[in-house]
């Protein structure tokens, strides 16, 4: 007997069918890349102030003919924001204050790396081990808290805890103790550790937020089957906990490699006192005494410039680490 058979249609494939078939994807995107585009990259022209005596009344771009006249004369014109060069990188790199501020940098990012990254971790791990979920909802609640206070109040609060004569710690250590009043905030190795501690303290409870979430996303069979084979609690976090959030712990570590440059702000200049500057002065407060208080922007802009390229180059090293390794990483 004969078959009919019937033709079958074939979907067309390529780029133009795809697009024109989830078209509304494609336009629901448009205003999420206009953004980045309007507000991201276009400012980023703006860069180039890095490379110029920018003058803030001139504007960003000069005239063609001022620029050639100062090629000619040497000499920088009044309200003119020339071209320049790397000028503004080679007073940076000759200044004591822009080293000692990228050592600063470098040292108060690595201790945050070596002990504020390792904290959200365990302290997850061991919520994750409570069995009262009231008293592990309060305790996660408790923990979180101190990410939503600024660094100005908390700043204020470590002025009068860590007081040397009124402080509270040292009227315990005193009383307690006998031990006599230790300056905290004064002297540069303890103004390092209570700095270290104080960010461990704000961000840690945030930072559970990511592996706990990790943590649920592991089959829970695993545990069923490794309760079966005798396995205890230790054994169940050793080999099944850890190797479930390790890529979730690889990517973090990435970005915190990537960011070993940056620092914010507030954190350093509202702790910092004269006392301690020697330690305390970071590439962002450096950068708000030469740009904002003395107006050298074109300078702070150099400095800017070559902080972001080696926060990108840490960050594609640690990728390229990561990946060499057998981890996913990031891209």
């Amino acid at each position: 007997m004969g078959v009919n058979k019937k033709a079958v249609k074939t979907q067309k494939t390529g780029l133009i069918p795809y697009v024109s078939r989830y078209w509304s994807l494609y336009f629901m995107l448009m205003l999420p890349i206009a953004f980045f585009i309007i507000f991201r990259y276009v400012p980023m022209t703006n860069i180039v102030i890095a490379f110029k005596n920018y003058n803030i009344i001139r504007g960003v771009w000069a005239s063609a003919n001022q620029a050639c006249l100062y090629e000619q004369t040497g000499v920088h014109l009044t309200g003119c924001s020339h071209w320049v060069g790397f000028n503004w990188f080679d007073f940076a790199f000759a200044s004591r204050d822009f080293w000692l501020a990228i050592r600063n940098t470098l040292w108060l990012n690595f201790l945050d790396l070596l002990v504020g990254f390792p904290a959200p971790i365990i302290l997850a791990l061991l919520l994750n081990e409570l069995v009262f979920k009231r008293y592990k909802k309060f305790t996660q609640t408790v923990i979180y808290l101190p990410h939503f206070l600024s660094w100005i109040i908390i700043s204020s609060m470590a002025t009068r805890l860590f007081a040397p004569s009124t402080g509270i710690i040292n009227l315990f250590l005193g009383e307690v103790f006998g031990i006599g009043p230790v300056d905290f905030l004064m002297n540069k190795g303890n103004w390092i550790a209570t700095y270290v501690s104080l960010g461990v303290w704000k961000e840690m409870g945030w930072g559970t937020i990511i592996y706990l979430a990790a943590i649920t996303g592991i089959n829970p069979e695993l545990y069923e089957a490794a309760e079966v084979d005798g396995a205890g609690r230790w054994r169940k976090l050793w080999h099944i906990t850890l190797p479930g959030i390790r890529p979730t712990i690889i990517v973090l570590l990435i970005l915190n490699i990537g960011r070993i440059l940056g620092i914010e702000f507030d954190r350093p200049y509202t702790m910092m006192n004269a006392m301690v500057m020697e330690v305390a002065d970071v590439l962002s407060t450096l950068v708000y005494r030469w740009g904002i208080r003395s107006f050298q922007y074109s300078l702070t802009a150099a400095i800017g410039l070559f902080q972001s390229v080696i926060c990108v180059v840490f960050l594609v090293a640690a990728n390229t680490l990561a990946k060499k390794f057998g981890e996913r990483g990031i891209w």
